[in-house]
């Protein structure tokens, strides 16, 4: 009897940490690093003054809420060249990016940039935004 109930109470323990770590695992797969690439389109004239804004003050709040900036961009091309901003920020994961994304919309500061540096018109026209992970092969994995 003693060995029945031994046996069945291992094959519970082992049962259960089989559980947890598959859900340990799967925790981890949907906690994947999410990178967020976005374009923006500056209206007429107001390139420089977007280039200001993330240089004087969105960087530092993007940090704040827990977004990690891997690099700013402009476009070689005539087209782009004088209207276009290329970003990519990591995120901990989509959740987190969803997260720190509402945070920083609410954050009076931002408020208060946002409205400053749109006082005499909106220099912003677009935004293009997609999330992307790595692959496998990638040297970021």
């Amino acid at each position: 009897m003693k060995l029945t109930l031994k046996s069945i109470a291992t094959a519970s323990v082992s049962l259960l940490v089989g559980l947890s770590m598959g859900l340990l695992i799967n925790t981890s797969a949907q906690e994947e690093k999410v990178y967020e690439l976005r374009t923006y389109t500056a209206t007429e004239g107001n390139l420089e003054k977007l280039h200001s804004r993330f240089r004087d003050h969105t960087t530092r709040i993007f940090n704040k809420h827990g977004m990690k900036v891997v690099g700013y961009w402009t476009p070689m091309s005539e087209e782009e060249a004088g209207d276009t901003l290329i970003y990519i920020l990591e995120h901990h994961s989509q959740q987190s990016a969803s997260a720190s994304w509402q945070a920083f919309g609410a954050d009076p500061e931002w408020q208060e940039v946002a409205a400053a540096s749109n006082a005499q018109g909106p220099i912003l026209g677009d935004i293009k935004r997609k999330y992307m992970v790595a692959t496998d092969y990638s040297p970021m994995k």
